[in-house]
């Protein structure tokens, strides 16, 4: 996979867009699955996407700031995570109730019990794919913390999926 600044350019630059409306439709074309499966990852199906709605307006009401920041996914990604976290407590995981089990079935209960930053590594790294880097990112995070979520999630995944052994 290429490094994340090179398939994901910031600030989004759209030279075909003619007006604001146009370059914030084409930045939630490029960038909102990108968020929704970071806030998916994070808080569950029903919660992430409420984030990622709540990112998405934010940066519609902001559009003019917003446009021009370096990092624009990774700042509206905090967005998402202080405006669900003023909501309500981020310690519950709710699994998507829409998806089609073709995993193992202690998988959501045993990722329920991870942290949210091991589950966010966890998920976006092994689950979509994502490099270390891309996740660190939009997270705001250093790549060696990044590892570090990782590397104890999956060791606490194992464990949980050995039934404790």
């Amino acid at each position: 996979m290429a490094d994340f600044m090179s398939t994901h350019p910031l600030p989004p630059e759209v030279p075909s867009a003619t007006n604001s409306g146009e370059q914030f439709e084409e930045f939630v074309t490029k960038y909102e699955p990108m968020l929704r499966r970071a806030f998916v990852a994070a808080y569950g199906g029903d919660r992430g996407r409420e984030a990622t709605a709540e990112a998405l307006a934010y940066a519609w009401e902001n559009w003019s700031r917003v446009s021009l920041m370096d990092n624009a996914p990774g700042y509206l990604y905090r967005v998402g995570q202080s405006r669900t976290r003023q909501k309500r407590p981020t310690s519950q995981f709710d699994p998507p109730l829409d998806v089609e089990r073709q995993f193992e079935p202690g998988l959501i209960p045993a990722l329920q019990r991870l942290t949210m930053n091991q589950r966010t590594a966890v998920v976006l790294v092994h689950g979509y794919g994502w490099t270390f880097r891309e996740v660190a990112d939009l997270t705001g995070v250093k790549v060696t913390t990044v590892q570090n979520h990782l590397e104890r999630g999956l060791k606490k995944l194992r464990y949980e999926m050995n039934g404790g052994n």
